[in-house]
């Protein structure tokens, strides 16, 4: 029975997708669509405003990596100007930085892709941590934590390599190689 008043809740629920990967935009969103959301989607930050203007979402879900401005920027503005909307954060290059980040400007989780779409929806009933989570005995090597370090302050610089380059004392290209690169396993 609970799932069935869930089901009709969010038959009328809107919710806004945000991501540059076409491809997987759009098998998102069908099966977002199956399982009863309204969706609609955006490839950028900039096009996503102007449909969450005009229809705002009861849920989001965005991609931290968007072509122009980060995610980050989206999520911090959609959660000031609806507060009362659930959104998730995805990203295939996690960081703690961004996570806390994420969450402090309003995201209701953050996960890491690849994702399966029943993850998605689970995180937008979360309320709150959960205590069984048990904390990693072993420390991050060195190049999770330089890994972790550059996304902090990249983050810090508001995503500008350049300026970023210049706090960390390296090379710009050197930099930008480092961020092509996926982040090392803990």
């Amino acid at each position: 029975m609970t799932t069935t008043v869930l089901k009709e809740v969010r038959v009328e629920a809107k919710l806004l997708l945000v991501d540059d990967d076409a491809a997987f935009r759009d098998v998102l969103a069908r099966a977002l669509t199956r399982r009863g959301y309204q969706v609609r989607t955006a490839e950028d930050v900039e096009s996503a405003w102007e449909l969450a203007s005009e229809d705002p979402p009861d849920f989001a879900v965005v991609d931290l990596c968007l072509p122009g401005s980060s995610g980050l920027a989206f999520v911090s503005r959609l959660a000031a100007s609806r507060p009362q909307a659930r959104i998730v954060v995805l990203t295939g290059y996690a960081s703690i930085a961004t996570a806390v980040e994420a969450v402090k400007l309003g995201a209701t989780y953050y996960l890491t892709k690849p994702v399966q779409t029943d993850d998605i929806i689970a995180a937008f009933d979360r309320e709150e941590g959960d205590p069984e989570v048990s904390a990693e005995p072993q420390p991050m090597s060195v190049n999770r934590l330089e890994w972790e370090h550059i996304q902090k302050v990249l983050m810090e610089c508001g995503g500008n390599i350049s300026q970023t380059a210049q706090r960390l004392g390296m090379h710009r290209r050197t930099l930008q190689r480092k961020l092509q690169k996926r982040p090392v396993k803990r």
